[in-house]
């Protein structure tokens, strides 16, 4: 076979197989038997093999490709995938229903009910038709590139059909799951297999879609649901309908329970005839997700930093059941918080086994009175995190004794106290080995100082045989320190002192939010390290002088003042300067204070200036940056598909500016 030839055929291989898995993952109904689309792979694969220059990434045997990654990249969305407020019962559907109607007096509004996926979401990147880029959610705004891994997944198309294959750069967004039979069936290889099990579907679903070889991957039973475009202005849709509609006929596997409902009682009934039938769908729904369909509805609505106007998650009502608190244990925190555990008999509730459950607090458990031996009722808040709803007094045994709050740290023996003010006992040793590794585990976290391969065994093995006593240390380990630990060999072991020498340069907002003092975060560190500049000048700064920074106040001023104050504290930030962390940051040269005392709002996107570029230059002229429109605001700053802000704007008449405008106010070009 010539190589002309050779190519001709490889692509009407690829365009039956790609026809044929539509029929069957997207339609459900399957034309051809499982060997004859067995020998067209067989033939493909074969042909492939003889002119490896034909191969693309787009093949259907491409599906497992590629080496295993030593780290997802992170990948940035273009339009944030943002969470959902959340409805319990019909009384809050009916006041979604009545919040759109007071911002759209004369909205008529229709809704697309659809189940709620336990899953994992992801956003999907396709070139005129092309998958080109797979991301997980992330945060919202970045997540991080599993391409490799969602190629793998048979129901994620590699190529697109009808009109949307033409479209430039299209972003659909889905969630990966595994049915539950698949998942039964996946445990049970594994336990023959003598290997650890999983928790839940969501638990599998979500730890083969992060897995570092896509073959690992491709082994698990995996499956997704699309149900949204980001990018969808140019695409001429009306109605969210219209969006499902197009995803099916591209070969996008939408949810064939998705129901058009035309009154919110007909909303209602949806969630309640699904709630009812959970238990059949095959795989695990946590509610409903209800949406407003038309889609210039949903563009006028808009969305708030957290979640979009015109939908709403309707949770099913958690599962709850009855088990025994064998014992009440005391965990230390980073910043030496004491929190009480039940250590609870094992009961599996909403597909989870139960063994712990937090009791929060000394307050917690006397409103409560949770004793050791105690029959208690727990659930699942939102499916997820469980908690004591009550004791069942009635089948208390005989001689169970209120729980006392110890007066010694369990992990070092130090004394405890309880603030006055505060509901939580703390642990007063600032050298207790469980405090420490508390801190190293949220130091190395990815939002802190990002040290990859620094997991649970590596901090307690470093803690317990005294390699690291506080941050510095981690700067001083070599491969030889780390070699010498349980299920480290040299190549691990050199790819944790790397990752630690990387950290060195995160800066300083990223140490400031690393360092665990308390009530600073990211955002906080954020603006410390934009008003002080370098970790020197902040240790030296007066609490008044903290309080005044802008978004500080004196609940932190006193909290980081007292940071700085402690003895300890500074000499650890000397070691930490020792050993080359960057301490310092650029300081944002003074400005005229031409916008202090105004309030101003951002909305949708600016011609040039990203959203925090503007709250930067805002905030660096004397202005406030707020999340929603009152009539305390000054001003709305409005870019490309404002949404509701501005709507809101214009009904208080709060005044609109343009990007222009703002740099004019501020004498800026």
């Amino acid at each position: 076979m010539t190589r002309a030839d050779a190519a001709q055929r490889i692509a009407e291989l690829r365009e039956r197989i790609h026809h044929h898995d539509y029929l069957y993952y997207v339609e459900a109904r399957p034309e051809v038997a499982d060997a004859e689309y067995d020998r067209l792979v067989r033939e493909l694969r074969d042909l492939e093999a003889a002119f490896p220059d034909l191969v693309t990434d787009d093949s259907p045997t491409q599906r497992v490709g590629g080496t295993p990654a030593d780290l997802f990249k992170p990948v940035a969305h273009r339009v944030a995938m943002l969470s959902l407020d959340n409805a319990t019962s019909a009384d809050d559907l009916r006041e979604f229903a009545a919040r759109l109607g007071r911002a759209l007096p004369a909205g008529r509004f229709a809704y697309v009910c659809e189940p709620k996926i336990d899953g994992l979401g992801v956003a999907l990147c396709y070139a005129r038709g092309r998958f080109v880029r797979g991301a997980t959610r992330g945060d919202g705004r970045v997540g991080e590139d599993i391409t490799a891994n969602l190629r793998t997944i048979r129901s994620v198309p590699t190529v697109l059909r009808g009109a949307l294959a033409t479209v430039p750069e299209l972003e659909v967004r889905g969630e990966v799951f595994m049915p539950r039979a698949e998942f039964a069936a996946l445990n049970r290889a594994l336990e023959e297999a003598g290997e650890a099990t999983f928790a839940n579907p969501r638990n599998a679903a979500a730890g083969a879609v992060r897995q570092k070889d896509p073959a690992i991957t491709a082994r698990r039973p995996l499956d997704i649901f699309l149900y949204h475009v980001s990018l969808a202005d140019t695409l001429g849709f009306a109605t969210y309908r219209d969006t499902l509609a197009a995803l099916r006929a591209a070969g996008l596997r939408t949810n064939p329970k998705a129901e058009r409902c035309d009154t919110l009682e007909a909303v209602i009934a949806y969630c309640e005839r699904l709630e009812r039938e959970r238990d059949g769908l095959g795989y695990d729904a946590d509610g409903v997700v209800i949406k407003v369909d038309a889609l210039d509805l949903q563009k006028r609505l808009g969305s708030t930093t957290h979640h979009p106007r015109w939908a709403i998650a309707f949770k099913f009502a958690a599962r709850q059941a009855t088990t025994v608190v064998r014992a009440i244990d005391v965990q230390v925190g980073k910043t030496g918080a004491l929190t009480p555990v039940a250590k609870l008999e094992p009961v599996e509730l909403a597909g989870v086994v139960i063994r712990n459950v937090s009791l929060h607090n000394e307050d917690e458990i006397r409103k409560k009175d949770v004793r050791a031996g105690d029959t208690v009722l727990i659930e699942r808040a939102g499916d997820v995190i469980p908690y004591v709803v009550q004791v069942i007094a009635a089948r208390r045994p005989p001689g169970a004794e209120p729980f006392r709050f110890p007066e010694r740290c369990p992990a070092c023996g130090g004394a405890a106290t309880r603030p006055e003010g505060e509901a939580h006992w703390r642990c007063t040793n600032g050298g207790c080995p469980a405090q420490l590794k508390e801190r190293l585990r949220h130091f190395g976290s990815r939002r802190a100082m990002d040290i990859e391969h620094l997991g649970e065994s590596a901090i307690e093995q470093l803690v317990d045989k005294g390699l690291v006593k506080d941050f510095a240390d981690l700067y001083t380990l070599s491969v030889d320190d780390v070699a010498g630990l349980e299920r480290f060999a040299e190549k691990s072991a050199a790819n944790l002192v790397a990752a630690i020498a990387a950290s060195r340069g995160r800066g300083l907002a990223r140490l400031l939010g690393a360092l665990g003092i308390r009530l600073v975060g990211e955002r906080v560190g954020e603006l410390l390290a934009a008003r002080f500049g370098s970790l020197g000048r902040l240790a030296a700064a007066a609490e008044a002088e903290l309080a005044e920074a802008h978004g500080i106040g004196p609940e932190i001023a006193r909290s980081v003042a007292a940071f700085f104050a402690n003895p300890a504290n500074r000499a650890l930030l000397d070691g930490l300067e020792r050993a080359g962390v960057a301490t310092t940051a650029p300081v944002a040269a003074a400005a005229p204070q031409v916008l202090a005392g105004k309030t101003f709002v951002l909305t949708g996107t600016l011609p040039t200036l990203s959203r925090d570029a503007a709250r930067a230059l805002i905030e660096r002229h004397g202005g406030r940056v707020t999340a929603s429109v009152s009539r305390k605001t000054d001003y709305v700053v409005a870019g490309e598909a404002a949404g509701g802000k501005a709507d809101d704007a214009r009904r208080l008449g709060v005044a609109m500016l343009t990007e222009s405008e703002l740099l004019a106010l501020v004498h800026e070009t």
